[in-house]
């Protein structure tokens, strides 16, 4: 009796195994059926009590045994996972049904004699039968279909790892790039000989205003702004010196990412009669964030756009952290935050402020791009003789993000006096865009910022943190 009970086991486990087949199911199918009749003829010896099995009976069940464990792992290699593969490696899986499928119709025909059983009516060893061909016919029709799902599948992912492969290589060739790429912070500021400024062979200014010409250059392979003065002031150069060399050490300070970097100052003609005044800064290739947002802010991501926020509030925390406790930009609008070729924004507006105030004369027209009453907090607007705080700058900061969020200028087509009814005594905030789907975390910082009471405002320090979680949650989806 010790070979029955594992041959009874085996054909247990055949069974559930034929359930979860994912081709040649029919073949699995009659396989089963064969074991099936099988089980039972040996099931009958079990249950016929036989002390003794005999040795020409006895013999075939332990081969049977043999034969069942082989059915058992056939059909077991298409239940698992990677049953395409083992297919495409066995080669003719047609001559492995038709071994199993002969050494059980052997094994039964053995019993069959041994235990002197009739065999006619068990039409599943007909060996007349043409059963076993047409649903093989049907099982390769059936696994011809699955294998050029399969092999589909497998060209779509390939297309996916050479983008994926594409996309890590380009990323890291930038990153490499950015890793090499000399560091602004790494130059002192100073005062630059002219020889070491180059203009590319052309002296056309990008820039021209009421006082000042600004040109694109190099100095030390680093693109700038070189801010020429026109008509300066009647000053000295010795003494413009001595105001520059006082404010270094304050700009030295203000060192950032998102500050825009100062390379110094540099005099021509410094002997003549008529000497020229430069200024020479980090170039932003796009220009104001006002200037980007006007042309394409309808079509920057909510990620860029996330970053840009982020990027101006580690700006305006790094000034707000210096030294000088109460020390604040005093003029935060969308104009004074510039936007390099990356989308990196940098704070600008207030470097070298007592070095260009000794070079340039007062304005005759005030600017009209952008009314600073649109930036300008209640408390502010309330009483004008009331002390500019770093809580006043952060409202003005807020109508900045909202400007990234909208694209939209501040207050358009208000009067200042509308401006001033709305903010002071309506307690007003121009409301996101109906349609906009700006995340709900950056809504509320913005909203934050714009509170009436300046008690209710964040930090420049919270909204780095705030921010930044933003950039995090749209960087994951």
């Amino acid at each position: 009796m010790d070979a029955i009970d594992p041959i009874i086991s085996i054909a247990s486990q055949i069974y559930a195994l034929a359930e979860r087949v994912k081709a040649n199911k029919k073949r699995c199918r009659h396989v089963c059926d064969r074991v099936r009749a099988l089980e039972q003829m040996v099931r009958s010896i079990k249950q016929g009590g036989r002390g003794q099995i005999p040795e020409d009976v006895e013999r075939p069940l332990r081969e049977l045994s043999i034969t069942l464990d082989a059915a058992q792992k056939l059909i077991e290699t298409y239940t698992t996972a990677n049953w395409v593969k083992q297919v495409l490696k066995s080669g003719s899986h047609e001559d492995e049904f038709k071994s199993v499928n002969q050494r059980l119709t052997d094994a039964f025909q053995v019993l069959s004699v041994g235990l002197q059983v009739e065999q006619r009516n068990l039409r599943v060893f007909d060996p007349d039968s043409r059963q076993d061909e047409v649903d093989g016919r049907e099982d390769d029709a059936e696994l011809q279909r699955l294998l050029e799902e399969f092999q589909k599948e497998q060209q779509e992912k390939m297309e996916a790892m050479i983008k994926e492969f594409e996309f890590v290589k380009n990323n890291v060739e930038k990153i490499v790039a950015i890793i090499n790429k000399p560091r602004a912070s790494d130059e002192d500021i100073r005062m630059i000989k002219p020889e070491e400024l180059d203009y590319g062979g052309s002296k056309e200014p990008f820039m021209v205003t009421g006082t000042s010409e600004v040109y694109k250059g190099l100095y030390r392979k680093f693109p700038v702004a070189i801010k020429r003065y026109i008509d300066p002031l009647n000053t000295n150069p010795r003494e413009v010196r001595g105001i520059f060399e006082k404010e270094v050490e304050t700009m030295k300070r203000f060192e950032s990412p998102n500050i825009l970097r100062m390379f110094g100052i540099s005099v021509q003609h410094e002997d003549g009669p008529n000497p020229e005044f430069l200024v020479i800064m980090e170039y932003c290739e796009k220009g104001s964030l006002r200037q980007v947002l006007d042309k394409s802010g309808s079509r920057l991501s909510w990620i860029t756009k996330a970053r840009m926020c982020r990027d101006a509030a580690r700006g305006l925390y790094r000034l707000h952290q210096t030294e000088e406790k109460s020390k604040v930009h005093g003029c935060i609008n969308s104009s004074k935050f510039l936007v390099t070729e990356g989308d990196t924004v940098k704070l600008g507006g207030f470097e070298l402020a007592k070095t260009e105030t000794s070079l340039r004369k007062p304005k005759k027209d005030k600017e009209k791009d952008i009314r600073p009453l649109c930036y300008t907090s209640p408390e502010m607007l309330k009483d004008i003789n009331r002390s500019y705080s770093k809580e006043s700058e952060i409202y003005s900061f807020g109508i900045v993000l909202w400007e990234v969020a909208t694209g939209k200028r501040p207050f358009e087509g208000l009067s200042n006096q509308e401006v001033y009814q709305k903010v002071c005594k309506e307690k007003y905030k121009e409301p996101m865009l109906a349609d906009s789907d700006c995340p709900e975390r950056l809504v509320r910082v913005i909203d934050e910022c714009r509170a009436y009471d300046s008690f209710q405002r964040p930090s420049a320090g919270e909204l780095v943190d705030k921010l930044q979680s933003v950039v995090t949650q749209l960087e994951m989806c």
